[in-house]
């Protein structure tokens, strides 16, 4: 087994639900701080998980936490789009301005983005070096905790360790422990149709191939009530879309199912040729439909007793358009971890407490940007965009994205764990 650098062992012992971006994320920084971790996942084949997906994006904020652990961003640099511009085009297919990205990654730090499944490889192979407990298979049906201790009932045992960290998703279990009562999830309104497949089923297109033929690019279509983004990355070998369209269905259907590119073309109607091409290009088995719900803003991402914290999906959803969502869940396994190193074993319920004040004001205004990025698209004055066509430019806020979740935990949990005690 590779060594890595960590904490001497804090005696803290932690178990963690779910292994997906958010869960691995706070197993590998509660092991760098020195914490003791248990990682519980209901897959029982982790190879499920990484054939599944499409884009997934973080911003300099999260992708500086991804570079502190070694061998990973070795990793993740060939499989990742490297494109320094945006085009933002009318949804008839005039261009209508380019956004460039190299300013702020000069200052800021890198963006990464690349299929879903196999960045979480890549998360997930590095977490098994660094020897975290991780058991597959297990269902976790019930949280509990007391004033010294807390713990899950998985597959009908109960572990028990100090503390907990729910990070299952939005469907977590873990949620009605920290709330009180069972909530449930409302539509956004919004579904997303998301795909990928090899660039070559373009290459032969004379309408779209220009897309494909000149390395790596990313672009987006905006049209009424609908927004069409696509890429082309791994040095143009591999090409994917999605985009977001007024949903109608029950919120009780399933929140993701197969879609077809004869649906998916239904809401494209008058849109520009290149993208119909792009969506007819879509091979069978290779196209989801995926509702896009939300959650009331919570009161709390903490149990009563303080010793269950919500992370990632499970305490707060994002919609795509924020490209936040791994990277907040990230940044909040950091602060977790450093919350637990400074409270020390005798204050978890301290560290937990710090914990949602320093994360909660951040968080929400996050999930709002992207709130207010699809309306600013989805809702666009055309005759004001021709004027100003910056307004389509993604929001590059410097409070969200030239951040280190890891140094603001340092440097003002003192201060606010004044205020929690």
């Amino acid at each position: 087994m590779a060594e890595f650098a960590r904490l001497p062992p804090s005696g803290i012992k932690v178990i963690v639900v779910g292994a997906g971006f958010a869960g691995l994320g706070a197993a590998i920084e509660c092991d760098r701080k020195g914490h003791s971790v248990i990682l519980l996942e209901k897959t029982e084949n982790m190879e499920d998980l990484e054939r599944i997906g499409d884009i997934i994006s973080f911003d300099p904020n999260s992708s500086k936490l991804l570079k502190r652990w070694p061998g990973v961003w070795d990793a993740l640099y060939p499989i990742t789009r490297h494109s320094e511009l945006w085009d933002h085009r009318a949804w008839t297919g005039e261009l209508m301005t380019q956004q460039s990205f190299a300013w702020e990654e000069a200052h800021w730090g890198s963006r990464v983005s690349g299929h879903r499944g196999e960045i979480h490889a890549i998360v997930y192979q590095h977490a098994k070096a660094r020897g975290i407990d991780i058991r597959l298979g297990q269902r976790v049906t019930d949280y509990f905790e007391t004033d010294e201790s807390a713990g899950v009932v998985a597959n009908g045992e109960r572990i028990e360790a100090n503390v907990v960290f729910a990070a299952e998703g939005v469907r977590s279990p873990g949620r009605k422990i920290v709330l009180g009562f069972e909530d449930h999830p409302k539509s956004s309104g919004y579904a997303v149709y998301r795909a990928w497949f090899p660039a070559s089923r373009l290459a032969d297109n004379e309408i779209a191939k220009h897309l494909v033929c000149n390395g790596d690019w990313l672009g987006g279509w905006i049209g009424p009530d609908l927004h069409f983004l696509a890429s082309c990355l791994k040095d143009g070998k591999d090409f994917n879309w999605a985009y977001t369209h007024k949903d109608v269905d029950d919120i009780d259907e399933s929140w993701q199912f197969p879609g077809t590119v004869q649906e998916a073309l239904k809401n494209l109607d008058g849109w520009a040729p290149v993208v119909r091409e792009i969506v007819k290009a879509t091979p069978e088995g290779r196209l989801i439909d995926h509702k896009l719900v939300y959650r009331d803003t919570l009161p709390t991402f903490t149990s009563p007793k303080a010793r269950i914290a919500l992370i990632g999906d499970a305490a707060h959803p994002f919609l795509p358009t924020s490209i936040q969502g791994a990277g907040q869940a990230l940044e909040d396994g950091v602060t977790l971890a450093v919350c637990l190193e400074k409270s020390g074993k005798d204050k978890i319920p301290l560290a937990l407490k710090a914990y949602e004040s320093i994360r909660y004001d951040r968080v929400r205004d996050a999930q709002a940007q992207g709130v207010r990025t699809r309306e600013r698209w989805h809702k666009a004055d055309w005759e004001e965009v021709k004027k100003n066509p910056e307004q389509l430019h993604l929001l590059r806020e410097a409070w969200l994205l030239n951040f280190d979740a890891e140094a603001h935990a340092y440097a003002v949990f003192g201060e606010v764990a004044k205020k929690c005690s």
